[in-house]
């Protein structure tokens, strides 16, 4: 009876050719299970980077985001070949000729293609203004809006008289020196190889720049509109002469636009100012310096 029943059972199954690999019934569910459970730990690793991206976007002040995610979509428009890099360079024939207007802003959008020069200049970007804006311009973003716009205004000044194309750099440039300007304790270290303090910040990256072969136009220009805010904004004010008046004065249509933007008030409750130090006479920072932290 079991041998025709074992019969039976070869006949039912057909040929050995034809027949599926054996495969124990209990060992497929295990296997499935085993699959969605790496899925299930791929999705979950995938989710919390996406949401550790997120926090940091969002954690970015709103100026200084705006700034870099402009940066960020031109640098890939040009890379999926949607714009030419030749329509968003400075020229100054083209705007007054041929009113292209659009150049006046997309010569500070674009630091070249994706690559190390660029994630270079993107480190500055942030690290720099995202310093200033926490920091001197805390709550102040109409202020810290206002700087950028005179800064690349005297930069689109000098830019006919100069070859360059792109000065998102000379922008860059300018809040490193701002930012080292008004953080002069901070004591840094180039490469281990020798420390300073900050307002030596711009001279050592311009020196580094020029060894490496690279023209210092950029940079100086950079570090003039630089020195041309900070004296206007934080040295003339204490001088004799001006009578403790501010000359760089936000205008109030940015305070609103900012207001609406940003749903915060307009230097309530943070104010950057120098005052003479009692011992000394010299100007002393309050309500903006970064700390006496050693950087890197």
């Amino acid at each position: 009876v079991l041998q025709e029943r074992r019969l039976e059972c070869v006949l039912a199954a057909g040929p050995r050719w034809q027949r599926s690999p054996r495969q124990p019934a209990s060992r497929t569910p295990r296997r499935v299970r085993t699959h969605l459970i790496q899925r299930l730990g791929w999705l979950r690793q995938s989710v919390h980077v996406f949401a550790m991206i997120d926090a940091w976007f969002y954690d970015i002040p709103p100026i200084t985001r705006t700034y870099m995610t402009l940066c960020f979509a031109t640098t890939s428009a040009c890379a999926l070949d949607l714009v030419s890099p030749l329509s968003l360079y400075f020229n100054a024939r083209a705007i007054c000729m041929k009113f292209q207007l659009w150049r006046l802003a997309t010569t500070f959008l674009f630091f070249g293609p994706f690559g190390l020069d660029f994630l270079f200049h993107m480190f500055f970007l942030v690290r720099y203004a995202r310093l200033l804006e926490e920091g001197s311009f805390r709550m102040r973003s109409a202020d810290f809006l206002y700087m950028l716009l005179l800064g690349a205004t005297l930069m689109l000044c000098i830019a006919p008289f100069i070859n360059i194309q792109f000065l998102g750099s000379s922008l860059t440039f300018m809040m490193v020196y701002i930012w080292a300007r008004r953080n002069d304790s901070v004591r840094m270290s180039f490469l281990g190889l020798f420390q300073f303090t900050a307002p030596y910040l711009p001279w050592v990256l311009l020196a580094f720049s020029v060894l490496l072969g690279n023209s210092p136009v950029v940079d100086v220009i950079g570090i003039g509109v630089g020195h041309i805010y900070y004296f206007l904004e934080d040295i003339y004010p204490l001088m004799p002469a001006s009578g403790r008046q501010r000359i760089l004065k936000t205008p109030r249509v940015l305070e609103v636009l900012c207001n609406l933007a940003f749903n915060h008030g307009h230097g309530r409750g943070f104010e950057y100012r120098f005052v003479p130090d009692d011992a000394g006479g010299e100007p002393r920072e309050l309500g903006g310096g970064v700390g006496d932290e050693e950087e890197e």
